[in-house]
């Protein structure tokens, strides 16, 4: 299962980015509950959540050809550096009290420019890390692992972190989180490949990125599974602060557990897949995985008692993150390498990008009808989706051997 830390770039990446996932969840979940404390609003949850991902969606293609025009490594460099700046003014201005939901808000879209380089990037990298190729889909999936392991420590602290310090040593905590990574970073010695300069602008090498992406079925129609999730499903958890302080009536404490609940499914699903020895599977998880999601989404809300919802929960971050990874991976293993930065972009825009118009979505959704009838409404339409995806797949399937015989 950890055979890709034998890599020492990978081994150091793995361990500075360890660190700094659960910092930047800390503050996620600072960020989340501290914004509902102050409003109430859960229209304003999906706001927060918006901004913080829609530059995914508008710059993540042109993140895509800028990485492959350019020096990874140093992009990544600086891509860190500047969400340290970030995080450093927004531990500031709550250490100091200034609670301006304005001023939150434009930070989390700064932080949401920055990952929209950042996250490409960092996916893009991940082949230059690992010497061995057949070593890639298990080091993608113990950066999942990672990175929901994150999921489950970094909520779970800022709980303890927020009942007892306040929100402002979450924040702080975050900024010191990114000294680690920096040092890691700084410690790898990668040789990449430097392509000669490209002669083609970068608006005809997004065309052909995209027309490279929309003639592959099979990355396409992922690439169209995890967009329609991203928007219409996994917003689900915009409202867990809702769940949490209104239906459960707790406080930050009990919302880590709905954070740290779908973290440690998350990793179950993420160990999983890190053992697995061919990718030869991966179209069947993400099928499976689905249904999980959307059907632990209906059982999640209408869940009347607390330790019943938490497993429910359990079991949407284990389709979730199933989901989101094995899609993850098929691209990145069946992408050309010329054109692996382009397609990892596109991965990035349906996925991340599509995520805060589905936030703005729930929460209107929930401000309407209800916060458990619209988490609800978005396992009906998890389930939907992967009917049509199955469908699509059989349909294809049995038109490519037919072409294949004749």
């Amino acid at each position: 299962m950890f055979r890709s830390l034998k890599y020492r770039n990978f081994k150091l990446f793995f361990y500075g980015q360890s660190i700094s996932l659960i910092g930047t969840w800390m503050q996620k979940t600072a960020v989340s509950w501290l914004v509902y404390r102050l409003t109430g609003s859960a229209l304003l949850l999906g706001l927060v959540g918006f901004v913080s991902l829609i530059p995914s969606l508008i710059l993540s293609p042109y993140a895509g050809s800028l990485i492959d025009r350019h020096n990874r490594y140093k992009i990544l460099l600086i891509t860190q550096i500047v969400s340290m700046a970030q995080a450093a003014a927004l531990a500031a201005i709550i250490f100091f009290k200034y609670y301006n939901i304005p001023c939150i808000i434009f930070l989390s879209l700064l932080q949401g420019v920055i990952n929209a380089f950042d996250v490409t990037c960092r996916q893009s990298l991940m082949v230059d890390m690992v010497e061995d190729k057949n070593d890639l889909p298990n080091a993608i999936a113990l950066n999942s692992t990672m990175t929901n392991m994150a999921r489950i420590v970094g909520p779970a602290i800022a709980g303890v972190i927020l009942s007892t310090f306040g929100e402002d040593f979450c924040f702080i905590g975050n900024f010191v989180s990114y000294v680690p990574v920096l040092i890691c970073l700084l410690l790898m010695k990668l040789n990449l490949s430097v392509s000669a300069p490209s002669q083609k602008s970068i608006w005809v090498e997004l065309e052909e990125g995209f027309k490279y992406v929309a003639g592959d079925k099979d990355l396409s129609s992922m690439i169209i599974m995890i967009g329609i999730s991203s928007m219409f499903v996994i917003p689900f958890n915009t409202l867990m602060p809702i769940f949490a302080k209104d239906l459960f009536s707790g406080n930050a404490s009990t919302f880590s557990w709905f954070e740290s609940a779908a973290g440690l499914g998350s990793v179950i699903s993420a160990m999983y897949l890190a053992n697995l020895k061919s990718s030869k599977s991966l179209m069947r998880i993400t099928m499976i995985a689905s249904a999980i999601f959307g059907l632990s989404l209906i059982l999640l809300s209408y869940s009347g008692i607390l330790p019943i919802a938490l497993v429910f929960m359990t079991f949407s971050g284990l389709g979730m993150m199933a989901q989101t990874s094995s899609i993850n991976t098929y691209i990145q293993t069946h992408a050309i390498p010329e054109m692996r930065g382009r397609a990892i972009s596109y991965y990035i825009m349906a996925y991340q990008g599509m995520i805060p118009i589905g936030s703005l979505l729930i929460g209107w959704t929930a401000n309407a009808f209800g916060p458990r009838l619209a988490v609800c409404i978005a396992g009906i339409i998890g389930l939907l989706a992967t009917g049509m995806f199955v469908l699509y797949k059989t349909k294809f399937s049995g038109k490519h051997a037919t072409l294949m015989l004749r």
